[in-house]
């Protein structure tokens, strides 16, 4: 998620040693998942769990990770990574506006994720922006490291658990704060003029990257896969161009079996509810804990719930890939200053996520996917921040990557 863009062609091909107990461990809860989900709740909410341990596997084979793509476009004008993330977005648009424009998917109802945008998106995404950077990846990425075998990272998701919940206790009063009632550009402007601002805004977007890169550089820096072994869709990893086609047909399946685009974090939030009101806190008073979904989703098991399904499946899946590549190996000790980061930052993108409707999943890629004018407010508070939390990592003693200019 975090590892810097290597330069020059492909390595010579090491021997993959898969590690064998952990993915014993993870294809065994997959299967056993998927099998009491199909009995428990129906054969939909299995495919999801199953749809969400595919993702873990794309995202860690392909190592798609939203901040380290940001930080090295930041701090050394790399693009390579966001202009995956404008592939991954113009595809996405092609497949799902003409769906949500219809309202309807293999004669199922679907409907997009369309937030407000205003006050509690900009502080939102700003802080979680920062969060990004010093609690070392997003939402998305802080599941596929878990998984992979990142102890440091289970801080980061404990602390964004115990933001996210604290934040539910703030809503009222972020949701005071001016803002635009929920804007749909497909509803607004009409699927034809939504599609060709969306893909000219990502064309743009990729060849500014390309502009910077090259000022940067001389040359676009091609980054390094360090080929295994074997084959590749199976040991990764993956092109980058490859795991953003393949989240965004993931993230279609979802839009079928859920009837609502990916998203990561609401489940966090439900999670530290679940947790505080066992420890005796009336969880349930709390105004964001009383509108129906919510309430519903405070009072059902979280088996019920399709994040939370969809979030251990990316855990797991990250899980097995990591055992397949050879490279689960938890490190159990850690930096001070590095923990610390670990856990301001997590607090960061737990209320940051909250505040902003979602996360760099359910705000940024299915919000712009559901043509949400949240998920362009969204980007640009939330690239702002890791702007920010990219000068600050140094404090933490995070690193920094930089390509050295013999590379170039």
């Amino acid at each position: 998620m975090s590892g810097p863009a290597s330069l020059s062609s492909l390595s010579p091909r090491p021997r993959v040693d898969i590690n064998l107990k952990p993915f014993a461990v993870a294809l065994l809860l997959i299967g056993a998942g998927c099998w009491y989900l199909a009995q428990a709740a129906g054969w939909r909410q299995s495919a999801l769990y199953a749809v969400g341990a595919l993702l873990g596997v794309t995202l860690y084979h392909a190592a798609f990770g939203f901040t380290s793509a940001w930080r090295v476009f930041i701090a050394d004008g790399r693009g390579a990574g966001l202009r995956a993330q404008m592939l991954m977005l113009a595809l996405g648009v092609l497949l799902f506006f003409p769906v949500l424009s219809s309202g309807t998917l293999f004669g199922a109802p679907v409907t997009g994720l369309v937030s407000p945008a205003g006050t509690s998106v900009i502080v939102g995404a700003f802080i979680f922006g920062i969060g990004m950077q010093l609690g070392g990846g997003c939402a998305s990425g802080t599941l596929y490291t878990v998984g992979g075998g990142s102890t440091r990272m289970v801080v980061t998701l404990a602390a964004f658990i115990a933001g996210s919940v604290i934040a539910t206790a703030h809503m009222p009063f972020w949701s005071a704060q001016p803002q635009l009632a929920p804007l749909s550009m497909v509803n607004a402007l009409g699927l034809v003029p939504a599609l060709l601002l969306n893909l000219a805004v990502f064309a743009l977007i990729a060849a500014i990257t390309v502009a910077v890169e090259k000022r940067r550089h001389g040359r676009l820096v091609t980054p390094q896969l360090q080929a295994a072994a074997g084959p590749r869709w199976l040991h990764g990893p993956w092109p980058l161009v490859a795991g953003a086609v393949a989240l965004v047909v993931l993230n279609f399946a979802t839009l079928a079996l859920a009837g609502r685009p990916w998203g990561v974090t609401s489940a966090f939030a439900l999670w530290g509810a679940k947790t505080l009101s066992v420890l005796g806190v009336d969880i349930a008073s709390w105004p964001y804990w009383t509108t129906k979904a919510n309430a519903a989703a405070l009072a059902a098991p979280l088996w019920r719930d399709v994040t939370t399904v969809m979030d251990i499946g990316i855990v797991l899946g990250a899980m097995l890939a990591a055992a397949l590549a050879g490279r689960y190996a938890p490190v159990w000790r850690l930096p001070l200053r590095s923990l610390l980061a670990a856990v301001v930052g997590g607090l960061l993108l737990g209320y940051g996520a909250r505040l902003a409707y979602g996360c760099n999943i359910g705000a940024y890629f299915s919000g712009i996917l559901s043509g949400s004018l949240h998920g362009w407010l969204w980007l640009v508070a939330a690239f702002t921040g890791n702007v920010f939390g990219t000068r600050l990592r140094p404090l933490f003693g995070l690193e920094v990557e930089r390509v050295k200019p013999s590379a170039c």
